[in-house]
């Protein structure tokens, strides 16, 4: 079992505090072309799109169009084929540029990621205190008071195991924050969870959004769960993927979901559903299988 001593780390500052206007990001013309064993798989072309700072941006299309493929070069987590994404107008990745993750980018993903042997608090200290950007004092009390907003302040000394998987999902979303990065990208977050814990999930989503304004890069398949959530909502098209369709939502905030009721977001819903049966068909057609 690994024992990390979490007072090694001698610095006492926070982490800097993203300011206003941070997290923009500018992706143009992204393609990305795969070749394993020498299968040639276009996955993104001419793949653009504007997500302004502190926007909540969700994506939706057919299964394997390349939504993830997007969020991995978004994360640094795979290179580009063509094209380039900017960060607040710095090239955050191109051809040119090996991937990187960084600090600026932190991803959640729809399987746990969380230390098993950790407790709840350790777990969302661990970040800032090994890289040495917050001592275990000012980190501890942060990470309480994060979890008091989604109303885990009772459970910071259990373990991962003992939660559910709802209250999971949220100490990884809390971990992720910490680090105050200027975008937050969540890949389907929710997927597996029943329709209570699911909303009662959106609803601690959307008051960390309105409480740090974090640019948030969202990929589902749920269309009502993108229309909740979002700002704006971006359809992709069958493989190779690009951006078909871009819906605002103008529902104002904070969400009630008694807007799922309304005539406009029942309209926006037909919309979505349109343009993704669409790109549903044709995958269909074209012999496309689904992929994780």
């Amino acid at each position: 079992m690994e024992q990390v001593d979490m007072n090694t780390a001698e610095a006492t500052t926070p982490p800097p505090v993203c300011r206003a206007g941070e997290g923009a990001m500018s992706i143009r013309k992204v393609g990305k072309i795969y070749d394993p064993e020498g299968v040639h798989v276009v996955a993104l072309k001419d793949c653009s799109l504007e997500i302004a700072a502190g926007e909540f941006v969700a994506i939706v299309g057919p299964s394997g169009c390349g939504k993830s493929t997007l969020l991995n070069t978004i994360a640094g987590f795979d290179g580009l084929t063509s094209g380039e994404i900017l960060l607040d107008g710095e090239p955050l990745a191109t051809v040119d540029k090996d991937p990187s993750p960084g600090p600026d980018r932190v991803v959640v993903f729809q399987h746990g990621a969380l230390f098993p042997w950790k407790t709840v608090l350790q777990n969302v200290t661990y970040g800032p205190v090994v890289q040495g950007v917050m001592s275990e004092e000012a980190a501890n009390e942060r990470a309480q008071e994060m979890l008091s907003r989604v109303g885990l302040n009772d459970i910071e000394t259990a373990y991962p195991g003992q939660l559910s998987s709802g209250m999971q999902r949220r100490v990884e979303i809390i971990r992720a924050l910490i680090n105050n990065p200027k975008v937050l990208l969540l890949d389907e977050p929710f997927r597996a969870m029943d329709t209570v814990t699911k909303s009662a999930s959106h609803q601690y989503l959307l008051e960390l959004y309105d409480a740090t304004g974090k640019t948030i890069f969202f990929i589902t398949h749920d269309l009502e769960e993108a229309i909740f959530l979002a700002d704006k909502v971006l359809v992709m098209t069958t493989r190779p993927g690009y951006i078909k369709k871009t819906l605002q939502v103008n529902l104002p905030r904070p969400r009630q979901y008694s807007m799922l009721a309304s005539e406009e977001f029942l309209a926006m819903k037909a919309q979505l559903v349109e343009a993704v049966h669409e790109e549903a068909v044709k995958a269909f057609e074209a012999g496309e299988r689904e992929m994780a």
